[in-house]
C-alpha cells in the first residue's frame, strides 16, 4: 500500500497515534500469544533473562541490565527495535520525529499551522528510531539534551529562537528507543539531566523557556559492581527504571557450546591457492569444542582469575577460532587438507585468553602457569565425561614392557593411523570417542585426522588421569608407562 504523504491522508486511512511503549507493548502481546520469540539469537536466557525483559515490555517499563562484559546485553538492547512498528509517520523535515498529531517541535508547530492537512509526512523505518551512546567521563549534557547551534546564529536568527537549538541524542530518538551502554561511568551531574527523561518524559535545555514532551523508551546497561558497591548511579535515577534485570554467563557447556558456534567466525580459505584441490576442508569435533567451552567455565570458577571483572562468552569464540587457525597453519605445513584440532593445538590459546582474563596471583610469572593448569583442568573433565575410571584398563596395560607413544605438531595423519595398526586397544577407545562426536563424521576425508585428534584426548586424559606418564618437549609430547 501506498504510504500517505500529507496529514490529511494520514487521517483518511485512520492511523492511529500511541507512545512507543503501547506500541511495543502490542507487538510484543502479539508475539507472546502466537508463541514466537520476542528475541532471536539469544541463547542461555530463555528461562531466566527474558521472561523478566518480556515483563517489563509488557509493563511498559525503563529497563537497566546488570551483568559484567560479554553477557549479551547490548544484544538485546538492540534486538528491542523488532518490537516497534516497521513503519512511523512523522512531520516530515523534523530532526526529532514529531508526532503528525501532536508535534512537539518549532518546526513541525509552525509547518502544521502554514499548511494543516497538507503538512507533508515522511516515513521512518525501525531501524532508524534507535539511538545509542556509550557513556564515557566527556559525555555532556550537550551530547544527550542538545545545545545552541552556532552556525544557526550566524545565519541570522535570535539566540531566544527555537529554531537555533541543536538536539542532542535524546531528542533525536524521540517516538524510539535510547540505550546507555555503561551508565555508571557517566557523571553524576549528567547522569541528573536524564531525570526527566525518565520521569515527567520531557527535556529542557538551558538558555530557553521551552519544554519538549518526549517519548522515549530508555535502556541501559551496568556492571553490577559499579551499580551496587561504588553508588555511582545516582539514588533518584536508580528509582526511575522500572525494572533491574540481572543478566549471567551461559549456566552450562553445551549453550556455551552453541554460542560459540554461532558467534564465532569460519576460517574461509576459498579462493586461495594452498597448493591442493579443494583447498582446505575444517572439521571441528564436540570433544574439542568442548573442551574449549569447559575451559571457560573452569576460569569463571577459579580462584586466580578475579570474577568482578568477569570471564566473557567472548573468550569461548576467539579461543574457538585461534584453536582452529593453530590447526589450519599445522595442516597447511604438511599439505594436508583436512583440518582438525587436537589437544596439541590448546597450547596456542594462550594469546587468545590472556586478554580476556584477569589472573589474581602472588608471584609475577604465574599468569601461563595457571592458563595452563586450568586448561589441564578441562581437558580432564571432558575425558572423564566420556570414559569411565575402569574402561581404559587395556589402553594403559598396552603400554607394557617400555613401550612409548609420540604426539605432537609434528606428526601428520598418517603417523596416527601407523601408531592405532600396531595398538589395537588405542584404537577401540579413539573410534568410540569419535563415535560420540556426530559433527566430525560430516567428511569421510577426514576421519584420519579426527582419529588422530581423538587419540591425543585419550593418551592426554590418561596422563591427567595419572595412569601414563608425559614428557613434554618443544612440540613433541612422548607418553609411556608409570610402572
Amino acid at each position: 500500500m501506498t504510504q500517505p504523504s500529507t496529514l490529511g491522508e494520514l487521517r483518511k486511512i485512520g492511523w492511529v497515534s500511541q507512545p512507543v511503549k503501547e506500541e511495543m507493548r502490542a507487538n510484543a502481546a502479539k508475539a507472546v500469544a502466537a508463541g514466537e520469540p520476542l528475541f532471536d539469537g539469544v541463547l542461555g536466557y530463555e528461562n531466566t533473562v527474558l521472561p523478566q525483559l518480556e515483563n517489563a515490555m509488557l509493563a511498559g517499563h525503563d529497563v537497566v541490565f546488570l551483568g559484567e562484559r560479554g553477557q549479551a546485553k547490548t544484544r538485546m538492547i538492540r534486538s528491542l527495535v523488532n518490537l516497534l512498528d516497521e513503519w512511523m509517520p512523522y512531520i516530515e523535515g523534523s530532526e526529532i520525529f514529531d508526532d503528525p498529531y501532536n508535534p512537539v517541535s518549532r518546526h513541525a508547530l509552525d509547518l502544521v499551522a502554514e499548511h494543516g492537512d497538507d503538512t507533508p509526512i515522511a516515513w521512518a523505518h525501525r531501524d532508524v528510531r534507535y539511538g545509542e551512546k556509550l557513556a564515557t567521563p566527556d559525555t555532556s549534557i550537550a551530547d544527550l539534551i542538545g545545545e545552541v547551534d552556532p552556525i544557526k546564529v550566524a545565519e541570522g536568527r535570535y539566540l531566544s529562537d527555537e529554531l537555533t537549538l541543536h538536539y542532542g541524542l535524546v531528542p533525536r530518538t524521540n517516538r524510539g528507543i535510547f540505550a546507555i551502554n555503561e551508565l555508571p561511568d557517566l557523571a553524576e551531574r549528567i547522569q541528573v539531566g536524564l531525570l526527566n527523561v525518565l520521569e515527567e518524559r520531557d527535556v529542557q535545555i538551558r538558555g530557553y523557556k521551552i519544554r519538549l514532551p518526549l517519548d522515549v523508551l530508555l535502556v541501559a546497561t551496568a556492571n553490577p559492581e559499579d551499580y551496587t558497591n561504588r553508588g555511582r548511579i545516582i539514588t533518584p535515577l536508580k528509582d526511575r527504571f522500572g525494572a533491574q534485570i540481572r543478566t549471567h554467563y551461559p549456566l552450562d557447556v553445551d549453550t556455551e557450546m552453541d554460542i560459540a558456534s554461532a558467534e564465532a567466525r569460519p576460517l574461509d580459505l576459498a579462493g586461495i591457492d594452498v597448493g591442493f584441490d579443494g583447498g582446505v576442508n575444517v572439521t571441528l569435533p564436540e570433544f574439542m569444542a568442548e573442551i574449549v567451552a569447559t575451559f571457560s567455565h573452569v576460569a569463571r570458577a577459579s580462584s586466580h582469575v578475579n570474577q568482578r571483572s568477569g570471564v566473557s562468552v567472548r573468550m569461548t569464540v576467539t579461543n574457538t577460532e585461534t584453536l582452529v587457525a593453530n590447526a589450519t597453519r599445522r595442516a597447511l605445513q604438511r599439505g594436508e587438507r583436512s583440518v582438525v584440532p587436537r589437544v596439541s593445538d590448546l597450547d596456542s590459546l594462550m594469546s587468545s585468553t590472556a586478554g580476556k582474563i584477569e589472573i589474581e596471583s602472588m608471584e609475577e610469572g604465574r599468569d601461563g602457569k595457571i592458563v595452563e593448569t586450568m586448561l589441564k583442568a578441562a581437558v580432564l573433565e571432558v575425558f572423564k565425561n566420556r570414559f569411565s575410571p575402569d574402561e581404559l584398563s587395556d589402553v594403559v596395560a598396552s603400554f607394557g614392557e617400555g613401550k612409548v607413544v609420540h604426539t605432537g605438531d609434528d606428526l601428520g595423519s598418517e603417523a596416527y593411523m601407523e601408531l592405532l595398526a600396531g595398538n589395537q586397544a588405542l584404537a577401540v577407545a579413539a573410534e568410540s570417542l569419535v563415535a560420540t562426536a556426530a559433527d566430525s563424521q560430516s567428511d569421510e576425508g577426514a576421519a584420519p585426522a579426527v582419529l588422530a585428534s581423538a587419540v591425543e584426548l585419550v593418551l592426554e586424559g590418561l596422563h591427567l588421569s595419572k595412569r601414563l606418564n608425559k614428557e613434554h618437549v618443544g612440540a613433541r609430547a612422548t607418553y609411556r608407562s608409570r610402572g
